[in-house]
Protein backbone atom coordinates (compact mmCIF):
# COMPACT_ATOMS: atom_id res chain seq x y z
CA UNK A 1 0.00 0.00 0.00
CA UNK A 2 1.72 3.41 -1.18
CA UNK A 3 0.45 4.87 2.03
CA UNK A 4 2.55 2.51 4.01
CA UNK A 5 5.17 2.82 2.11
CA UNK A 6 5.19 6.79 2.17
CA UNK A 7 5.22 6.49 6.46
CA UNK A 8 8.31 4.38 5.90
CA UNK A 9 9.81 6.91 4.18
CA UNK A 10 9.06 9.45 6.38
CA UNK A 11 10.09 7.99 9.37
CA UNK A 12 13.46 6.54 8.00
CA UNK A 13 14.22 10.38 6.90
CA UNK A 14 13.17 11.61 10.03
CA UNK A 15 10.48 14.06 8.48
CA UNK A 16 7.62 15.45 10.47
CA UNK A 17 3.41 15.05 9.09
CA UNK A 18 3.42 18.37 9.43
CA UNK A 19 6.49 19.38 7.05
CA UNK A 20 5.25 17.15 4.41
CA UNK A 21 1.38 18.29 4.40
CA UNK A 22 2.79 22.00 3.91
CA UNK A 23 5.39 20.58 1.57
CA UNK A 24 2.23 19.07 -0.79
CA UNK A 25 0.19 21.34 0.40
CA UNK A 26 -2.30 20.26 2.29
CA UNK A 27 -3.53 20.12 5.65
CA UNK A 28 -2.06 18.27 8.54
CA UNK A 29 -5.30 15.73 8.90
CA UNK A 30 -5.40 15.06 4.92
CA UNK A 31 -2.21 13.88 5.07
CA UNK A 32 -2.66 12.17 7.95
CA UNK A 33 -5.50 10.41 5.72
CA UNK A 34 -2.54 9.38 2.87
CA UNK A 35 -0.30 8.01 5.09
CA UNK A 36 -3.87 5.72 5.86
CA UNK A 37 -4.85 5.23 3.07
CA UNK A 38 -8.08 6.85 3.00
CA UNK A 39 -6.97 9.19 0.50
CA UNK A 40 -5.52 9.10 -3.19
CA UNK A 41 -2.47 11.29 -4.00
CA UNK A 42 -2.84 13.11 -6.87
CA UNK A 43 -0.60 13.13 -9.33
CA UNK A 44 1.37 16.74 -8.67
CA UNK A 45 1.36 15.64 -4.62
CA UNK A 46 3.02 12.28 -5.69
CA UNK A 47 5.63 13.96 -8.04
CA UNK A 48 6.17 16.71 -5.17
CA UNK A 49 6.76 13.49 -2.48
CA UNK A 50 9.19 11.36 -4.78
CA UNK A 51 11.12 14.86 -5.37
CA UNK A 52 11.25 15.10 -1.69
CA UNK A 53 12.20 11.52 -0.92
CA UNK A 54 14.91 11.30 -4.04
CA UNK A 55 12.81 8.70 -5.81
CA UNK A 56 12.57 8.25 -9.46
CA UNK A 57 8.63 9.15 -9.99
CA UNK A 58 7.60 5.63 -11.68
CA UNK A 59 9.03 3.67 -8.43
CA UNK A 60 7.95 5.98 -5.89
CA UNK A 61 4.04 4.97 -7.30
CA UNK A 62 5.36 1.26 -7.45
CA UNK A 63 6.43 1.59 -3.58
CA UNK A 64 10.19 0.69 -4.91
CA UNK A 65 13.24 2.42 -3.09
CA UNK A 66 16.81 2.91 -3.89
CA UNK A 67 18.76 0.70 -1.93
CA UNK A 68 20.92 2.58 -0.04
CA UNK A 69 24.89 2.50 -0.67
CA UNK A 70 26.99 -0.04 1.68
CA UNK A 71 29.85 2.12 3.29
CA UNK A 72 33.04 0.50 4.71
CA UNK A 73 35.56 2.36 6.66
CA UNK A 74 38.65 0.79 5.38
CA UNK A 75 39.89 -0.71 2.31
CA UNK A 76 39.13 -3.92 1.37
CA UNK A 77 40.30 -6.65 -0.76
CA UNK A 78 37.97 -9.35 -2.05
CA UNK A 79 38.69 -11.63 -4.39
CA UNK A 80 36.81 -13.06 -7.27
CA UNK A 81 35.62 -15.54 -5.77
CA UNK A 82 33.51 -13.49 -3.17
CA UNK A 83 32.74 -10.64 -6.37
CA UNK A 84 31.12 -13.48 -7.83
CA UNK A 85 28.93 -14.47 -4.62
CA UNK A 86 27.68 -11.14 -4.12
CA UNK A 87 27.65 -9.90 -7.58
CA UNK A 88 27.14 -5.95 -7.42
CA UNK A 89 23.50 -4.63 -6.98
CA UNK A 90 24.38 -2.01 -4.85
CA UNK A 91 26.34 1.21 -4.85
CA UNK A 92 29.41 0.21 -2.58
CA UNK A 93 31.84 2.98 -1.60
CA UNK A 94 35.32 2.22 0.30
CA UNK A 95 36.38 5.16 2.01
CA UNK A 96 40.39 4.83 3.32
CA UNK A 97 41.07 4.55 6.89
CA UNK A 98 43.63 7.52 6.68
CA UNK A 99 40.64 9.85 4.84
CA UNK A 100 38.32 8.59 7.79
CA UNK A 101 40.67 10.39 10.47
CA UNK A 102 40.93 13.17 8.49
CA UNK A 103 36.75 13.20 8.03
CA UNK A 104 36.63 12.85 12.09
CA UNK A 105 38.72 15.70 12.55
CA UNK A 106 37.45 18.07 9.85
CA UNK A 107 33.77 17.32 11.71
CA UNK A 108 35.33 17.99 15.14
CA UNK A 109 36.79 21.12 13.91
CA UNK A 110 33.41 22.45 12.44
CA UNK A 111 31.58 21.42 15.38
CA UNK A 112 33.88 23.16 18.04
CA UNK A 113 33.85 26.02 16.13
CA UNK A 114 29.77 26.73 15.12
CA UNK A 115 28.26 23.53 15.89
CA UNK A 116 26.54 25.15 19.48
CA UNK A 117 24.85 27.53 17.36
CA UNK A 118 20.98 26.66 16.87
CA UNK A 119 20.83 26.93 12.89
CA UNK A 120 23.23 23.92 12.94
CA UNK A 121 22.10 20.88 12.83
CA UNK A 122 22.61 17.30 10.94
CA UNK A 123 21.57 18.63 7.57
CA UNK A 124 23.01 21.92 7.84
CA UNK A 125 26.28 20.18 8.48
CA UNK A 126 25.66 17.92 5.56
CA UNK A 127 26.11 21.05 3.53
CA UNK A 128 28.67 22.29 5.07
CA UNK A 129 31.18 19.52 5.10
CA UNK A 130 30.16 19.19 1.02
CA UNK A 131 30.86 22.80 0.58
CA UNK A 132 34.50 21.96 2.50
CA UNK A 133 35.13 19.02 0.32
CA UNK A 134 34.17 20.52 -2.63
CA UNK A 135 35.79 24.13 -2.54
CA UNK A 136 38.98 22.64 -1.43
CA UNK A 137 38.92 20.52 -4.32
CA UNK A 138 38.32 23.05 -6.70
CA UNK A 139 40.88 25.63 -5.58
CA UNK A 140 43.59 22.81 -4.79
CA UNK A 141 42.80 20.15 -7.34
CA UNK A 142 43.16 17.49 -4.32
CA UNK A 143 40.76 15.80 -2.19
CA UNK A 144 40.52 16.88 1.63
CA UNK A 145 38.49 13.94 3.56
CA UNK A 146 38.10 12.18 0.26
CA UNK A 147 34.39 11.67 1.85
CA UNK A 148 31.53 11.13 -1.12
CA UNK A 149 28.54 12.82 -1.57
CA UNK A 150 25.12 11.56 -2.88
CA UNK A 151 22.42 14.05 -4.34
CA UNK A 152 19.53 13.86 -2.50
CA UNK A 153 16.26 16.24 -1.97
CA UNK A 154 18.06 18.22 0.96
CA UNK A 155 21.02 18.71 -1.21
CA UNK A 156 24.29 16.76 -1.11
CA UNK A 157 24.71 14.29 1.65
CA UNK A 158 27.86 12.39 2.80
CA UNK A 159 27.10 8.90 2.27
CA UNK A 160 29.95 8.48 4.80
CA UNK A 161 28.69 10.23 7.88
CA UNK A 162 26.72 8.23 9.41
CA UNK A 163 28.65 5.11 10.05
CA UNK A 164 31.56 7.50 11.08
CA UNK A 165 29.17 9.14 13.49
CA UNK A 166 28.16 6.37 14.74
CA UNK A 167 31.37 5.03 15.09
CA UNK A 168 32.44 8.65 17.53
CA UNK A 169 29.56 8.03 19.30
CA UNK A 170 30.41 4.90 20.39
CA UNK A 171 33.62 5.84 21.09
CA UNK A 172 32.37 9.09 23.56
CA UNK A 173 34.58 11.57 21.08
CA UNK A 174 30.66 13.64 19.92
CA UNK A 175 27.44 13.22 21.33
CA UNK A 176 24.04 13.06 19.40
CA UNK A 177 21.31 14.89 20.71
CA UNK A 178 17.53 15.96 19.66
CA UNK A 179 16.51 19.56 19.88
CA UNK A 180 13.75 22.08 18.22
CA UNK A 181 14.81 24.79 15.78
CA UNK A 182 11.56 26.98 15.08
CA UNK A 183 9.14 24.27 14.27
CA UNK A 184 11.28 21.50 13.11
CA UNK A 185 12.84 18.41 15.20
CA UNK A 186 16.85 18.96 14.77
CA UNK A 187 19.28 16.51 15.42
CA UNK A 188 23.07 18.13 16.52
CA UNK A 189 26.45 16.70 17.51
CA UNK A 190 28.59 18.23 20.30
CA UNK A 191 32.06 17.66 20.36
CA UNK A 192 33.34 14.85 23.23
CA UNK A 193 37.30 15.73 22.98
CA UNK A 194 39.46 18.13 21.07
CA UNK A 195 39.79 17.90 17.33
CA UNK A 196 43.89 16.59 16.71
CA UNK A 197 44.99 19.70 14.30
CA UNK A 198 48.13 17.82 13.96
CA UNK A 199 45.66 16.03 11.70
CA UNK A 200 45.17 19.29 9.65
CA UNK A 201 47.42 21.21 7.32
CA UNK A 202 47.30 25.14 8.09
CA UNK A 203 46.11 25.38 4.69
CA UNK A 204 43.19 22.98 5.46
CA UNK A 205 42.11 25.21 8.57
CA UNK A 206 42.40 28.11 6.90
CA UNK A 207 39.80 27.17 4.35
CA UNK A 208 37.75 25.53 6.63
CA UNK A 209 37.52 28.47 8.73
CA UNK A 210 36.72 30.47 5.29
CA UNK A 211 33.96 28.14 4.39
CA UNK A 212 32.61 28.53 7.90
CA UNK A 213 32.63 32.36 7.81
CA UNK A 214 30.93 32.28 4.54
CA UNK A 215 28.09 30.08 4.75
CA UNK A 216 27.67 28.91 8.46
CA UNK A 217 25.36 31.65 9.67
CA UNK A 218 22.49 30.21 6.76
CA UNK A 219 19.97 27.76 8.08
CA UNK A 220 19.52 24.55 6.88
CA UNK A 221 17.07 25.49 4.00
CA UNK A 222 19.61 28.28 3.10
CA UNK A 223 22.44 26.09 2.71
CA UNK A 224 19.66 23.55 0.90
CA UNK A 225 18.88 25.80 -1.71
CA UNK A 226 22.77 27.27 -2.56
CA UNK A 227 23.66 23.90 -2.57
CA UNK A 228 20.74 23.05 -5.13
CA UNK A 229 21.98 25.87 -7.23
CA UNK A 230 25.52 24.62 -7.24
CA UNK A 231 26.49 23.07 -10.56
CA UNK A 232 27.93 19.75 -9.13
CA UNK A 233 24.31 18.89 -7.49
CA UNK A 234 22.45 19.76 -10.71
CA UNK A 235 24.44 17.84 -13.45
CA UNK A 236 23.44 14.26 -11.67
CA UNK A 237 20.38 12.58 -10.56
CA UNK A 238 18.86 11.71 -7.44
CA UNK A 239 20.92 8.84 -5.71
CA UNK A 240 23.99 9.22 -7.79
CA UNK A 241 27.25 9.81 -6.50
CA UNK A 242 28.50 13.51 -7.35
CA UNK A 243 31.73 13.83 -9.20
CA UNK A 244 33.77 16.27 -7.50
CA UNK A 245 35.07 17.08 -10.89
CA UNK A 246 32.27 19.13 -11.94
CA UNK A 247 33.44 22.20 -9.22
CA UNK A 248 35.61 23.44 -12.60
CA UNK A 249 31.49 24.20 -14.39
CA UNK A 250 30.17 26.41 -11.46
CA UNK A 251 29.04 29.21 -11.80
CA UNK A 252 29.93 32.68 -10.06
CA UNK A 253 27.95 32.24 -7.11
CA UNK A 254 29.48 29.11 -6.29
CA UNK A 255 33.16 29.26 -7.62
CA UNK A 256 35.84 29.91 -4.95
CA UNK A 257 39.04 29.99 -7.49
CA UNK A 258 39.90 32.92 -9.25
CA UNK A 259 40.79 31.75 -12.77
CA UNK A 260 41.75 34.68 -14.30
CA UNK A 261 44.57 35.09 -12.30
CA UNK A 262 45.92 31.81 -14.12
CA UNK A 263 45.57 33.02 -17.46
Amino acid sequence: MLGKFILQLRQKQGLTQEFLALKIGVSRPTYVQIEQGKRDLTITEAKKLADIFGIVFDDFIEGKEIPAPKVELEKQVMSKKEIDKIGEPEMRIIMPQANVKKFKEVLLYLLEKVGARPNIGETAIYKLLYFIDFDYYEKFEEQLTGAQYIKNHFGPTPVEFKKITDEMVEKGEIEKIKSRYFQHEQKKYLPRRLVNLKILSAQEIQHIDEVLARLAWKNATELSDYSHSDTPWRVHKMGEKISYETVFYRDNDHSVRNYEDEL
